[in-house]
Parts: structure tokens; sequence; C-alpha cells
């Protein structure tokens, strides 16, 4: 509690010295920290509360906010159905019924496909590649570009890592058994499910285990074993599939009513930005820290989950329809065809890259790990 209250006044610290040297003062802080106002939000959210990792990227930044504030900037959270539903959120946000949402991006791509890759895309860039890009390779500049539509500025605010391939209630070894499919998934990865003859669903988080239980859907994802299992889908189906092709580093983000934003002093910007930054590397650490324990527990001897890995005939299918979906929708879209420009030439270069230094390492590491621990 003593290191955040230093946080806190360290935040405020640095706030009031900004200020003072914007305005060429010596004699003294041209802005008090008592001077700054007291500002109340409201956030909506896509994911239930009781998804404590990722619903949890959403307190930490609302947390954070308040803490480096000296609490003078509150944001209340609101879970999924809190204000709106888990996929209302951007339109919430545009019309001002709330201040900011946390969100996925590829949630909204009926407005406009590219913002798929604000969140994550097929055979696309894991976490650490996503951030590089959002960060340091143009991504965050080109996601602000397209959300200027609709009136609000984004920012990376969680990542799942690379997520699992979903939840079965038979087994999938060959692209035949795909067909006809009911599943649950979003953004381009559905997609390209649709394209394979997947009759593809998007649904809430809170709505997934209900309508894989009764039947409703055969198959669904949502991120991973913590929070799958938090949501029951192990007692709704029992074949686990990997890999999750289709986010291998699912970016969340926090969108801002651009007119909320502007209204705010700098200082609170600021402080905005750094409470989403902190927000996004603490999301991933968790859920790398909790995954591991989750997935050994749902395949032990205390869960009947049955652990499948995507046939090579489904994998090399879907990689194939995915560029070619993305060369569609560049060819319809020019804001699309913008972004995937300078996103694939970023993929290229960091793939290379990867190649070289993290996959040689983890071909190797990985190899030594002993078989008994693999069973």
């Amino acid at each position: 509690m003593k290191r955040r209250k230093s946080l806190a006044t360290l935040a405020i610290g640095a706030a009031t010295a900004a200020a003072t040297a914007a305005c060429g003062s010596s004699s003294g802080p041209a802005v008090q920290a008592n001077s700054l106002p007291n500002v109340r939000w409201k956030m909506a959210t896509s994911w239930p509360k009781s998804l404590d990792t990722i619903y949890g990227g959403a307190e930490t930044l609302c947390d954070r906010v308040s803490q480096m504030s000296g609490g003078r900037f509150q944001i209340e959270p609101y879970p999924a159905g809190g204000i709106v539903g888990g996929l209302e959120v951007l339109d919430a946000v545009e019309s001002s019924t709330v201040q900011c949402g946390h969100t996925a991006s590829y949630f909204y791509i009926g407005k406009n496909s590219a913002l798929a890759f604000g969140t994550s895309v097929p055979f696309g860039l894991n976490a650490q590649q996503q951030n590089a890009w959002l960060y340091h390779g143009g991504g965050l500049e080109a996601m602000h570009k397209i959300y200027t539509d609709f009136g609000i500025i984004s920012f990376p605010a969680g990542n799942t890592g690379a997520q699992m391939g979903g939840w079965y209630k038979r087994e999938v070894k060959s692209l035949a058994d795909l067909k006809g499919l009911k599943m649950r998934i979003p953004g381009l990865g559905g997609k390209v499910m649709d394209k394979l003859g997947v009759n593809v669903q998007v649904l809430p988080g809170s709505e997934i285990f209900l309508a894989l239980e009764r039947g409703a859907i055969d198959a669904a994802e949502w991120t991973g074993p913590y929070d799958d299992e938090k949501l029951g889908l192990n007692n709704a189906a029992e074949f686990y599939y990997y890999p999750g092709w289709w986010e291998p580093g699912a970016t969340l983000e926090v969108q801002v009513n651009l007119r909320s934003w502007n209204k705010l002093p700098k200082e609170y910007q600021e402080i905005f930005k750094t409470a989403a930054f902190e927000a996004n590397a603490s999301m991933l650490a968790r859920y790398e820290a909790l995954n591991g324990p989750a997935l050994k527990k749902l395949v032990s001897g205390q869960g009947k989950t049955k652990l499948r890995s995507y046939s090579p005939e489904i994998l090399q299918a879907a990689y194939k329809v995915s560029f070619e979906l993305f060369e569609e929708d560049a060819n319809k879209n020019d804001a699309f065809k913008e972004v995937y420009e300078q996103w694939k030439k970023f993929r290229e270069q960091v793939y290379l890259w990867s190649d070289t230094n993290e996959f040689s390492f983890a071909q190797f590491a990985y190899s030594q790990l002993p078989q008994s621990l693999r069973s």
C-alpha cells in the first residue's frame, strides 16, 4: 500500500513537473496537484466479471488510474451486460453512452474488417511480436487512423498470449469433419472457418457454455485453459484442440470516446496511457503463469479432457484460405489494404528474426523436457 501511494505521488509530481516545464516557470509549479479536476468515467467491457484475468485487465487499468491520480480520476468498470452487451462496447463508446470500453477490436469487423489487426489475425503475430508492431512498428498509429471514423482513440490494454484451438463435442481429424459444424469463433478466424465449411456464430463469453451444453453449437473457442475452465467449457465438450492458429497473440484494448479524451488534462491522458500499458503487460504475464497449471489439471485424472492437435491437413488449408481472405479484403477495402501491406512487411521481418533467435532456442530447449512431463 505504501508503494502504491508513493507511485501515485510520483505520477502527480511528474505531471506537475511537465506542466511547469511547458510553462517555462522557474519560480514554482504551474499546476498544483490539488488543482487537477475530479473526473468520473464509466467503462463498459466485453467480459463476465467471473473471468478474473481478462476482466481483471479492465480492473487493473481503472485501479492504476485512480492510484496514479491520487483518486481524482476515477473509472468504474462494468461487466458485459452491466451497461451494454459484450459485443456492443464500441457502439457505447462511439455514442458517448460511456466514456471508454475494454474489448477486442475484432468483434467489430462488420464495421471495418481492418479492425481485426488490432486484436489478432490468423497465422499472424504472437504476443511479443504483436506488441512490437503496435508500439514500435506503426500498428497503433494504423489503428488510430481507422478509429478516427468512429470518434474513438484506442490503446492496448491486455493480451491473452497464444490461444487454444477450442472445444469440440467430437473429434475433427480432417477438413470433412468441419463441414456443417456449428462453432463459436469471432474475427477473421471465423471467416476462415466459414470458408472451410463451418457454420460460424459469434457469442459473448457469458453465453458460450449454455450454447455448447445445450447443443446450439458443436464447438467453441474462448482463450485458454484458465478461462475456459472458469466458463465450464470442459463440462460441455471433451475434445480440446490446439493451436489457436487464428489468435497467436490476441490484444485486448481500451477504446476511448475522442471527445471525452480531448477534455482530459494532459496529465490524466499520460496517466491513462501508462495504466493501459501496465494492464497490457500484466494480463499477458498472468495468463502465462496460470494457463500451464490449468491445462495440466484439465488433462490429468481430475478431468475428462482429451487434448488433440489440429491435423496438418486442416492447418495447411486454414493457412491457404487465411491469406486468400487477406488479399480479398485488401481488394475490397482500402483501409484494410493499407494496414495489411504495412503489417505484412513487419510480419516478414519479425518472423525472420524470431526464427533466428526465439524459434531455434525453443526447438532445442523444449525438446529437452523429460518425456514424463509430456504424458
